[in-house]
């Protein structure tokens, strides 16, 4: 019974800390435009200029392992 005491206070401090934090992320915007960053992804535009990966399959990139720096593979 004594362990009520500190309970039931604390979980109304947690309660009144989460309806504070959740009329903070209201009144700030953060529920105001909920499609937008779902859909930014699908139409996000790739530059033409990137070219990593390219350069990585040709070995031109400057991590890509060289041909002296591979060793054969061991046969069974």
């Amino acid at each position: 019974m004594p362990a009520l005491y500190v309970m039931i206070p604390a979980a109304l401090l947690i309660v009144g800390v989460a309806i504070y934090i959740f009329f903070w992320a209201v009144d700030s915007g953060q529920y105001d435009d909920l499609d937008s960053p779902a859909h930014s992804i699908l139409f996000d535009d790739q530059d033409p200029q990137h070219t990593a990966a390219v350069d990585e399959a040709k070995g031109l990139h400057p991590d890509a392992p060289k041909d002296d720096d591979q060793t054969a593979p061991p046969h069974a």
